[in-house]
């Protein structure tokens, strides 16, 4: 059991920062995410507290104590790779058991067979433990390597992309596990992911980082429903979100908004208009997730007029997209949607569960009954 802290930390490759003044702290049997695009600094930053990378500035802590010189076999963490990181010479077995015959966690042979039968029951690889590594496929070598993470139980579970390699199936049974085993193991895991729904359905919270910095913290209903800003909006969703820019127009001592070059007045819910006139109503972006946007091959009063675009189906839903002037707005639709390309088709915003966006910083502003889906009224984030 472990508290992770780290203050100020810094870590450069040449010019570049891969970390730039990064300060978080994780508690004590919490399932951590850290999420991001490819270049963000997660497996730097799981490197660092692991201590296979030592930072230029700042403290990393784990339990209280600083560690920043600390080797990783003595911080008491296990960590899975992403690119597995197996004895080559030697069998499954013999892998998954090597962390508990180390000088450091050394145990007999009978509670090392006990604890290697569990964990390979529960990767379903029970029956590869006589393979060597090079007779197995990527997906097998990547259950091999969790299994040997698993094995014993450290103060902290380090896990860089461990389903990587796994089939679907597979993966959405072992996402399961991982929450399990967390929760029976009573220890901290820090999870890194480029993957949105393995970060939403394991973490406790979540930290997305870009370009080496923390953009925001909290957990998945904050990311999804209260994104700090429209980068973190896109990472969250499928299909992605649509942000496109809006206008506020008044009509009778009421606020409304108009978008995409159509004649139409969208209301707006009292909460919402009262934030914008709050703020002398600043040129915004409306950002509206495909679940919120309806569609009729027939005009209706108030709904925006567009072409189709695609119409993808992907088993129990269809992806459209539709052409509204320049902008294509995506939307989901019944599985028995057919539609062809070009036909006229008619969208409906949901205002309700629009999110708005300051239209110069690409900031979050607001979205009806925040609190809902918030700890707080505005989106935690943490900068550096």
């Amino acid at each position: 059991m472990a508290q992770i802290e780290l203050v100020g930390v810094t870590k450069q490759y040449g010019s570049t920062k891969a970390l730039n003044n990064v300060s978080l702290t994780i508690a004590d049997n919490e399932f951590f995410v850290l999420f991001g695009p490819a270049g963000a600094g997660k497996t730097t930053l799981l490197k660092t507290i692991a201590g296979v990378e030592f930072p230029q500035e700042g403290l990393v802590k784990i339990g209280g104590e600083i560690v920043n010189h600390v080797e990783p076999m003595h911080r008491n963490v296990s960590m899975v790779f992403e690119n597995y990181a197996l004895y080559p010479h030697l069998s499954v077995y013999d892998n998954i058991a090597s962390p508990m015959r180390s000088k450091l966690y050394k145990k007999d042979e009978a509670t090392i067979k006990e604890s290697v039968e569990r964990v390979t029951r529960m990767m379903k690889i029970d029956q590869l433990l006589e393979r060597k590594p090079s007779q197995l496929s990527n997906g097998q070598r990547q259950r091999v390597a969790i299994g040997r993470c698993l094995v014993r139980e450290p103060n902290v579970f380090l896990m860089d992309e461990p389903l990587a390699h796994l089939d679907a199936k597979l993966r959405h049974f072992m996402r399961g596990e991982l929450k399990e085993m967390q929760a029976a193991f009573n220890s901290t895991t820090i999870y890194v992911t480029h993957d949105y729904m393995e970060a939403m359905s394991l973490a406790d919270r979540i930290a997305v980082l870009n370009s080496g910095e923390i953009v925001q913290l909290g957990t998945s209903q904050e990311m999804y429903y209260t994104p700090c800003n429209e980068f973190v909006a896109t990472l969250f969703g499928e299909p992605e979100i649509n942000i496109f820019p809006a206008s506020p127009v008044w009509d009778n001592d009421r606020l409304y908004l108009t978008t995409l070059g159509q004649d139409v007045l969208f209301p707006l819910e009292p909460d919402v208009e009262a934030v914008l006139r709050n703020q002398n109503c600043p040129a915004c972006d409306i950002g509206i997730r495909g679940g919120d946007v309806g569609f009729s091959f027939e005009k209706k009063p108030g709904w925006i007029a567009g072409t189709v675009y695609a119409n993808e189906p992907i088993g129990n839903k269809v992806i459209m997209t539709a052409d509204v002037g320049d902008t294509k707005i995506r939307l989901v639709a019944p599985n028995d949607t057919r539609a062809d390309l070009d036909q006229p088709v008619y969208l409906g915003l949901n205002m309700k569960n629009a999110i708005l966006f300051n239209a110069e910083d690409k900031t979050y502003i607001i979205r009806s009954d925040a609190e809902r889906y918030t700890r707080a009224p505005v989106p935690q984030t943490a900068k550096g």
